[in-house]
């Protein structure tokens, strides 16, 4: 029977390594990009020909590469309004900040001068203008919603109303906010230790603490741990490369740096394991007791990802890990482990004799 518990466990690990690898080949098969790097490792390649261009068009060509390498986007880049709405300037951003520096000398300006620009409204970047003299904001985009509204804005004013038309950067966006993270915390104060009293008075099976003999929920929770992990550690040691990512998002791991690789393959491997954690939820518990397990693993789940994505900001996150994976790995192997299999329904048992799921006799 130990055999035959080894050879199950072999099983389960090689296919969910074969699904994943197969996810990565695919995205890297499909993926159309001609340069093999992802746009963070390297500079923007345009063909510069000196001999054929005067001087003012090189040196605006120039310019280009460096604030699309310093800011992440530039002309004709797509973005999606995400605020309420936003006003554009139609008047020139010379006209505004005279207007500022001398407001009696130039009219107010009025609705006339603008344009209001409101939330899902696809916009276009048409022109970038970098002024010194203006003292709150040196950059202003002109953006276009279409041929007949477009107007100014002050770049740090624009990319706190707008997101990049990606839905990978608009998932991050939403995950970013501030106001889903404070909402994840109290939902993980109030909500999540109410759940995990109920399921222990109703004696139902809870990760860690009266868990099923299956390492998958155990693996689910510790890759979510190690990806919040990496992600904090991006967001604190990269925060260019991520900002860059998400202006030019892709799913392929094999596209960008180390760092991001890793991130972008925990990230591929979480609904893998979460299907498998539920299918071996599932075959050990009836469905009633399997719902209350995995109600209780997703709120186990909801403490995880706050918790060590907000402590690795505090540098506490790797050392919480280390011991959270310890800990975590050690319950299991000593107290959950099975190794026994019923040799009629295949169901795993904890003893030789009767089988409790069937009633099969194993001897």
């Amino acid at each position: 029977m130990h055999t035959n518990t080894i050879i199950n466990t072999l099983r389960g690990i090689i296919l969910t390594t074969t699904l994943l690898l197969a996810c990565l080949f695919s995205l890297s098969s499909c993926y159309s990009e001609k340069r093999k790097d992802h746009d963070a490792l390297v500079m923007p390649e345009v063909d510069i020909i000196t001999t054929q261009m005067d001087s003012v068009t090189q040196k605006h060509i120039e310019d280009s590469i460096s604030f699309s390498s310093q800011h992440h986007y530039t002309k004709n880049f797509n973005f999606v309004v995400k605020a309420d709405s936003i006003k554009l300037v139609t008047r020139q951003p010379e006209e505004v900040i005279s207007q500022e520096r001398f407001p009696e000398d130039i009219m107010l300006i009025t609705e006339k001068d603008s344009i209001t620009l409101y939330r899902g409204n696809d916009i276009v970047v048409a022109e970038i203008r970098i002024l010194p003299a203006d003292t709150i904001d040196q950059v202003w985009v002109q953006v276009a919603r279409d041929q007949d509204s477009f107007g100014w804005i002050h770049e740090s004013e624009l990319l706190k109303q707008v997101v990049p038309n990606d839905p990978i950067s608009q998932f991050i966006s939403l995950f970013s906010d501030s106001h889903i993270l404070w909402t994840l915390i109290t939902v993980a104060m109030i909500i999540v230790p109410y759940t995990l009293r109920f399921l222990q008075k109703k004696k139902a099976k809870i990760i860690h603490l009266n868990d099923i003999p299956s390492f998958y929920p155990t693996l689910l929770a510790l890759i979510l741990a190690l990806a919040a992990v990496v992600y904090s550690s991006i967001q604190l040691f990269e925060p260019e490369m991520w900002r860059h990512f998400y202006y030019h998002p892709t799913l392929n791991p094999l596209a960008v740096p180390p760092i991001l690789a890793l991130f972008l393959t925990l990230v591929w491997m979480l609904p893998i394991v979460g299907m498998a954690t539920v299918e071996d939820v599932l075959h050990h518990l009836p469905l009633h007791d399997a719902l209350l397990y995995l109600s209780g693993l997703a709120a186990v789940c909801m403490v995880i990802y706050v918790v060590f994505s907000v402590s690795t900001l505090y540098y506490l996150g790797y050392a919480l890990f280390i011991a959270y994976a310890y800990f975590s790995i050690s319950i299991f192997y000593r107290n959950k482990r099975l190794v026994y299999f019923c040799g009629k329904c295949g169901k795993a048992i904890t003893q030789k004799g009767k089988c409790p799921h069937c009633g099969a006799i194993n001897i």
